[in-house]
């Protein structure tokens, strides 16, 4: 057997187009724009990438976008008072600072100025709190994306044993959380291994739905899950360029071998990659809403 290819891609490019619809909805009935403002501070390669792809999204569904790049000696001062800004800037309905931020900056203090309200990351206490015990808010976009893979893939969560690698507080813990909680794409039987797991193998090849994010390129073998397993690979690793200097691109999961195990897998490149920046579209259209008093 060859697993299903669960592509990310294409289930992103089918959320945009609902989102499209949404927001030119909002614009006309409500005369509603939501915004959406990035801040990057430095010159980081894959972060100006990142933040790129952002503000082209935004435009292309409709959303105002306005963009901050800021020098990398930018003091922790003056990117809070921008934060405090686009806090009080009622066209700004999402607020995204571009991790990984200069060492001489507190990434938490950041965080955590943002107004909760506009934290379309997720990543606010108040939304992580919120998150943990089930009650609505912002979710994390990567985590999230998983979910709508699942769901729109028709792939039952509830009494499955769901497997993840990887405990980062971005990706591993929020998924986790989510997979086991009382609700639609929850009720799992949830395992999360780290790096201090003493049988890694032992606990995946029971999985049957197994979520990789440790950042370790063909981690997951063959012999180390079982017929008909599903598999997120949230992992996004440069191993070579190619002759024209591209970088070849491989995920945590040995895809060419396991796929023969799996009865649904995602790929590297084209996976669950595409669907983090899709969610944190929708949540910035959920932000408006509330916003507006329309939810």
């Amino acid at each position: 057997m060859s697993a299903k290819i669960l592509s990310g891609t294409e289930t992103a490019k089918t959320i945009r187009e609902e989102l499209k619809q949404e927001i030119a909805e909002l614009k006309e009935k409500h005369n509603i724009v939501p915004g959406l403002v990035t801040i990057l501070v430095g010159e980081d390669p894959a972060s100006e990438v990142y933040v790129g792809a952002k503000e082209r999204t935004s435009k292309n569904l409709g959303i105002y976008s306005e963009r901050y790049d800021m020098p990398a000696d930018t003091s922790e001062e003056d990117l809070l008072a921008l934060v405090d800004k686009c806090n009080k800037n009622d066209k700004l309905n999402g607020i995204l600072v571009q991790l990984p931020l200069p060492k001489h900056i507190n990434e938490a203090n950041i965080l955590y100025a943002i107004d909760p309200d506009k934290d379309v990351d997720g990543f606010h206490p108040v939304n992580i709190g919120k998150m943990m015990l089930g009650e609505k808010c912002f979710l994390p976009c990567t985590p999230h994306g998983m979910l709508e893979i699942l769901k729109r893939n028709n792939i039952e969560t509830s009494g499955k044993e769901v497997v993840v690698l990887g405990r980062s507080n971005i990706v591993g813990k929020p998924i986790a959380n989510l997979m086991l909680q009382k609700r639609e794409g929850g009720n799992a039987t949830v395992t999360l291994c780290h790096t201090r797991t003493k049988d890694t193998a032992f606990h995946t090849k029971r999985a049957d739905i197994l979520i990789a994010a440790v950042g370790v390129p063909k981690m997951v073998t063959a012999d180390m899950v079982k017929d008909g397993v599903v598999i997120l690979d949230v992992g996004v690793n440069r191993i070579g360029k190619t002759a024209e200097g591209k970088s070849i691109l491989a995920g945590d999961v040995d895809f060419e071998a396991v796929k023969e195990k799996a009865s649904a897998i995602t790929p590297v490149p084209g996976g669950i990659g595409p669907m983090t920046i899709t969610m944190l579209m929708m949540n910035t259209v959920q932000a408006a809403k509330a916003a507006a008093g329309l939810l």
